[in-house]
């Protein structure tokens, strides 16, 4: 398929505690991407310092660390063409309580720090990501029986 791509969802400690896992994945599952990783894990100091290497020298950094380390966080990889964007607009925005009705954020967040989940916002932010916290054997590449179902022949790539 043209266009496939792999894209990061983490479920922060926010989403973990109200119990928001299990639809946050019926929402992606139901738009037909398909999951080929997931994880429970910890962000470790230096995994936390890569992740948000941006926001390092900003005042608030010790906050984010103190909220990503309250619980585990669950990581997913999710697949299908155009990934990224379509993981995107399901998540809504980052200040939840403008996020559009609809979306995950936008139902069930109020909060701009504290928005319930990560997703990756590139291509090129998916793969530096999914390089970081999945090793390749926890990935899985198998075909699923409903890609038929979800893409066109040409989008599958059977012209």
């Amino acid at each position: 398929m043209d266009l496939v791509q792999q894209t990061v969802v983490l479920v922060k400690p926010d989403g973990l505690q109200r119990g928001l896992v299990g639809e946050i994945m019926h929402r992606f599952e139901r738009k037909g991407l398909k999951l080929v990783g997931i994880k429970m894990i910890r962000f470790t100091d230096e995994i936390m310092d890569e992740w948000y290497s941006h926001l390092k020298d900003k005042d608030f950094f010790p906050r984010i660390k103190k909220y990503i380390s309250w619980t585990p966080i669950v990581a997913m990889v999710w697949e299908g063409l155009e990934a990224v964007a379509s993981v995107r607009k399901i998540v809504g925005i980052t200040k939840a309580r403008e996020a559009e009705a609809g979306s995950i954020r936008g139902d069930f967040g109020m909060s701009q720090q504290n928005n319930l989940m990560h997703a990756s916002d590139s291509l090129e932010s998916a793969v530096k990501e999914l390089k970081l916290i999945f090793s390749p054997d926890e990935i899985f590449n198998f075909e699923s029986g409903m890609e038929c179902l979800i893409y066109s022949d040409e989008e599958r790539g059977n012209r």
